[in-house]
């Protein structure tokens, strides 16, 4: 049921900076099957490190008799530009000179993000969603796109997100770039430079998905008799190694850019402007550890997106919640669901 797609776009595209990509390769996953109507789509923004295969990071979500069952929606989700998981990226050729773009790769933002997003809509001639849904850096994308074409969407889900992107995000992207940019082969152009440097990056960046209590009841010793190698550091080495194995510094440093550019009111008036444009039945869920997107962005939301909710779920994990609370999630994205249909009968 599930089916990886790739779609070209063979014209320059134009971005934000007002640089541009001379063409356009998108990656996509679809599960399920369409309804004749069109109306049981179902649109995923992935988080920074994932992919389009949402079945593999939020199989909780999805599959026969879960919240959204491909019996009877229809799921899509595309792999980001700037990655490395089949999308245009740094790792891919620049049809212009024939070589990859390493650090020659354009700046992005989450609106040339969103907007790519809608080239595959187009291409799939779906009109209307019924949800689009997005945690992290995902939920971002997921408000970009509800703002930027407010009368497309049902439902807006978006866990664990903002509306912009704190000073306190921002400089822990910085810092890890700050890791890559110190490692030697860094100003290198070829696949394997600052890989070191993103070891040091993804084990800062961990620090701000997870949380003290986390560690503390994660990775504490069982005896007073260690004087070094201890779990928490083998655990930071161990999760930067695992991220060499399927990423790279390049897309690390453009992605983690695209995430701080997150900013809904630039030339839309500000926030709150922006903000009440939203037309979609909106969900924010915070997580309460979440020290990374702290609650008091997703209340904000909640605040200033008419007739919109806050919920929050606990969990130890912080940030890294959104991957690992299925059985939660579910059950208040069940409630919204069950709310929003009541709300429809009675009007």
């Amino acid at each position: 049921m599930v089916t990886n797609k790739v779609f070209h776009y063979n014209k320059k595209y134009q971005l934000e900076s007002g640089e541009y990509l001379p063409e356009l390769q998108l990656f996509y996953t679809t599960y399920g099957k369409i309804n004749e109507d069109k109306s049981n789509v179902i649109w995923v923004c992935h988080a920074f490190s994932g992919n389009s295969d949402f079945t593999e990071w939020w199989s909780g979500l999805f599959g026969d008799g879960k919240l959204y069952d491909p019996k009877k929606h229809f799921v899509v989700c595309v792999n980001m530009p700037g990655g490395c998981y089949g999308s245009t990226g740094p790792l891919s050729e620049n049809p212009e000179t024939g070589t990859p773009f390493f650090h020659e790769f354009p700046l992005l933002t989450n609106k040339d993000i969103v907007n790519s997003y809608d080239l595959i809509r187009e291409h799939l001639n779906i009109e209307h969603i019924h949800t689009v849904i997005g945690c992290s850096m995902g939920g971002q994308q997921a408000i970009e796109w509800a703002v930027r074409d407010p009368k497309r969407f049902d439902h807006l889900i978006a866990i664990g997100a903002n509306a912009k992107h704190s000073p306190w995000a921002i400089a822990f992207n910085e810092t890890q770039r700050m890791a890559i940019a110190a490692d030697q082969t860094w100003k290198e152009n070829n696949e394997l430079a600052g890989l070191e440097g993103m070891k040091a990056a993804r084990a800062v960046g961990l620090l701000s998905y997870r949380n003290y209590v986390c560690y503390e009841q994660k990775q504490h010793e069982t005896t007073d008799m260690v004087y070094d190698h201890f779990k928490a550091s083998s655990y930071q080495n161990y999760q930067g190694e695992k991220m060499t194995k399927r990423f790279n510094a390049f897309s690390y440093w453009i992605i983690s850019k695209a995430m701080d550019s997150q900013n809904i009111g630039r030339d839309r008036g500000g926030l709150e402007k922006a903000l009440a444009t939203i037309k979609a039945k909106s969900l924010f869920l915070g997580i309460d550890n979440d020290i990374l997107f702290p609650t008091v962005e997703q209340k904000y939301l909640a605040n200033h997106v008419p007739d919109a909710q806050y919920k929050e779920i606990d969990s130890v994990y912080g940030h890294d919640g959104f991957l690992l609370e299925f059985e939660k999630l579910t059950k208040v994205i069940s409630g919204f669901y069950s709310e929003a249909l009541a709300q429809q009968k009675s009007a």
